[in-house]
């Protein structure tokens, strides 16, 4: 099946054969893709079935539901992509998933980001890429406990509330799976061992391009993970995108990682938002800064540097012309160290995007922003303040600007909504 008549018709035969009711979502995105294909002939499809989608907000889709669909996909090379975000898909979708992943070749990214996927989903769609799967080249999990015991009958079985067979199973998979390429387990309650698993195998992984390991579940104040991670990224040579927010990092961490990667030429884009990393922990950063040659955006946002931690990274970057991206915002920064970062601007031309809102402004720091975008060197596009003068005098506000700005969900119009996304993914 490779146009979307064909694949409308098969959701539909597999529905009747299942003894279920089609859903109204899967089918109108269908039907928008029968209406492009008509204007336009196309030849693959990325199915949006998200359940914030303001187009239907009365009824998400179930697992009974998702396992239909992925039956009706088995053997379709039109959907090459599909986001089923917020909905209720839990163990029973995930199983019929993983059995799509083993006999499907055509789906290349798939975001199943805030469901209800267990540790058995995620052993099932482990096992769908262990297993026959070497073309899915991105995996979003992010939201779905696949660390937590969700079945009352198996955990008074078990006796414990915790279960870390799916995150296990996913580090193992990667150990053999050589298609995916960006994988997402934020905020799915890993516990020390899964972290610990994954910095070990990825060691050995080269294709692995974007790793999200943000907020685990960790009882320990000794930072094993980061130093395993550290461990990991001395050795590693594709990893180009790390995620660690939530990490409970603290200097001694920051420190760890920043001597890895004095030795590592290829990560690109480091994530250490939400930790309590202090001006001593980023006194290391800079130390990496003023050698490393190959990371390009530094998350450094919602940690504890102070003053002192920006007139260090300032001057890092009067030395440092790969940085493109630092994000310093809610990190109890004066105007002692706003200013410091604001006059290393003059020096550094290759910080394009810089990010400060939630720190402490003054008179003179708002002047020196505003003069920084009035000349062009911050654009506005690029920076999270805009400034506005009141009787004589200037104040910045507060612009929705970020790194990530469509993380969590996707506009309903303009050139990041849903429907560009769909006619970017057929071209």
């Amino acid at each position: 099946m490779a146009d979307p008549e064909d694949t409308k018709e098969a959701y539909l035969e597999t529905c009747r054969s299942m003894d279920c009711t089609p859903h109204k979502m899967v089918l109108l995105m269908f039907e928008k893709a029968i209406q492009m294909n008509e204007k336009n002939p196309i030849d693959r499809y990325s199915l949006y079935i998200a359940g914030n989608n303001r187009e239907v907000t009365d009824i998400r889709v179930s697992d009974n539901d998702f396992v239909a669909l992925c039956t009706s996909l088995k053997d379709n090379v039109f959907v090459t992509g599909m986001d089923a975000r917020y909905n209720d898909i839990a163990d029973e979708g995930s199983a019929s998933l993983g059995q799509l992943l083993q006999d499907n070749v055509s789906l290349l990214k798939l975001n199943l980001m805030c469901n209800s996927i267990g540790p058995a989903g995620a052993s099932a769609i482990a096992k769908g890429l262990q297993f026959g799967n070497e073309t899915l080249m991105s995996l979003n999990l992010n939201g779905n406990k696949i660390c937590v015991v969700n079945d009352d009958d198996y955990r008074r079985q078990c006796g414990k509330k915790f279960d870390n067979r799916g995150a296990m199973s996913l580090a193992g998979m990667l150990q053999v799976n050589t298609g995916l390429e960006h994988l997402d387990l934020n905020d799915c309650d890993l516990d020390m061992e899964s972290v610990i698993a994954f910095a070990t195998v990825m060691c050995q992984n080269k294709f692995v391009r974007s790793l999200n390991l943000s907020r685990p579940l960790l009882f320990s104040h000794q930072e094993e993970t980061t130093v395993h991670i550290a461990n990991m990224l001395r050795i590693n040579r594709t990893l180009k995108e790390l995620h660690l927010m939530k990490y409970d990092m603290r200097d001694f961490g920051a420190e760890r990682l920043s001597e890895a990667l004095a030795e590592n030429s290829s990560l690109t884009y480091l994530n250490l938002n939400c930790n309590r990393i202090t001006r001593d922990g980023v006194k290391h950063i800079t130390k990496m800064l003023e050698n490393n040659t190959t990371l390009e955006t530094l998350d450094l946002g919602y940690n504890r540097l102070e003053d002192d931690g920006a007139q260090y990274l300032s001057k890092a970057l009067q030395g440092n012309f790969t940085l493109s991206t630092l994000v310093v915002v809610h990190n109890n920064i004066g105007p002692t160290g706003l200013c410091s970062l604001a006059g290393s601007l003059s020096i550094n031309t290759a910080l394009r995007q810089l990010y400060i809102w939630g720190n402490t402004f003054n008179e003179k720091v708002c002047e020196a922003f505003s003069n920084l975008l009035i000349s062009g060197r911050l654009e506005k596009d690029l920076t999270d303040v805009k400034a506005y003068v009141v009787d004589d005098v200037t104040y910045l506000c507060e612009l929705s600007n970020g790194i990530r700005p469509n993380y969590y969900w996707t506009p309903s119009y303009g050139p990041n909504s849903h429907n560009s996304i769909i006619e970017q993914a057929a071209m």
